[in-house]
């Protein structure tokens, strides 16, 4: 399970699965489903919940954020410009120097093979940064 920084009810873990119930249509089953794919690609991540209610998972450093959008749910990579992405995951803040994101719609097929791919490689980027 992933280790969490608890503070009874208020725990980042908690706030999402809030989240995620609270949207309760198909953006909260998508969150759920990217969660628990970050989960299987890093079973050490970690959950944090900042800038007054955005997911976000972390191994030495940010790896993604899961914000919710009426249209979209958007998994925002702090260094995706740094990232492999040869599946072409990311269709979204493409014009940046550092962040990358992927924008899922309602109806979208999500290519977890990949998305777990980016995973592990934003955490080892983030872990060779730790290193230096």
């Amino acid at each position: 399970m992933a280790k969490v920084k608890t503070t009874g009810a208020d725990s980042p873990s908690r706030l999402i699965d809030g989240r995620i119930k609270e949207l309760g249509d198909w953006r909260g089953a998508m969150l759920g489903k990217v969660r628990k794919l970050i989960h299987e690609a890093d079973p050490e991540v970690i959950e944090e919940w900042k800038w007054r209610g955005v997911p976000v998972w972390e191994h030495a450093g940010i790896i993604c954020t899961g914000e919710t959008y009426k249209a979209a749910v958007k998994l925002t990579f702090a260094k995706g410009a740094a990232l492999p992405d040869p599946a072409g995951l990311f269709n979204s803040s493409l014009e940046g120097n550092v962040r990358r994101a992927i924008d899922i719609h309602e109806g979208d097929k999500l290519n977890e093979k990949a998305l777990k791919a980016l995973i592990r490689a934003a955490v080892e980027l983030n872990m060779s940064k730790k290193k230096r």
